[in-house]
């Protein structure tokens, strides 16, 4: 499944196309801390865009669902970058600031489906970083509207709260994007977590 990235937008987004946009909602947690259960619902609102460099910008914003007329209490974001998994060369930015030198590779539709995996999706790869001091790498494929990923590091802060590993998966089911995350932290081994329910909006 591919959108239409538009002039200027680099090839290598075509297996990721369908993310992009603005996307509201809702969903529900559900995660056992000590003795209890903490279950609540929240907003939230993720972006996806990209600025002609061969990856996806991912931001994300949650809050809590209040009773009515109370207002919206911040729940969690998240920021990052997506993109697929490949190994970089000359023709590739980097590291830092450093230009690129040549061609850039993967630049047309045929170029980026040599990336294809037996498997019949593309490898990807996903850094994301949370503001109380837990960085993740992830992972995964995307296989047409769907993706699998899992943490294949995370790194905290002396000062962040225990979170260990996670997956998440994204589909795009009617129209809607919905996602589920399980973590393992406090703790506890990987278990459900957090799902949600979106719909673009842009």
């Amino acid at each position: 499944m591919v959108f239409d990235l538009g002039s200027g937008a680099p090839a290598e987004l075509g297996p990721l196309s369908w993310l992009l946009g603005v996307w509201e909602g809702t969903g529900v947690v559900s995660y056992r801390v000590g003795d209890d259960i903490r279950e609540h619902e929240f907003g939230q609102r993720l972006a996806f865009t990209h600025d002609g460099l061969p990856v996806l910008t991912y931001s994300a914003y949650s809050w809590l669902l209040e009773d009515a007329g109370t207002g919206r209490a911040p729940l969690f974001t998240e920021t990052g970058y997506w993109r697929l998994s490949r190994l970089l060369g000359s023709g590739d930015n980097g590291p830092a600031m450093l230009p690129g030198v040549g061609d850039r590779p993967f630049s047309t539709p045929d170029a980026v489906e040599t990336l294809r995996q037996p498997h019949g999706g593309f490898d990807i790869e996903v850094s994301l970083v949370h503001p109380g001091g837990v960085s993740e790498l992830y992972l995964g494929t995307v296989d047409g509207a769907r993706i699998d990923l899992a943490t294949d590091a995370v790194m905290r802060t002396s000062t962040a709260k225990d979170y260990a590993a996670a997956t998440r998966v994204y589909g795009l089911v009617e129209a809607h994007l919905l996602w589920a995350w399980d973590i393992a932290a406090l703790g506890q081994d990987l278990r459900t977590h957090a799902s949600g329910r979106l719909a673009r909006t842009e």
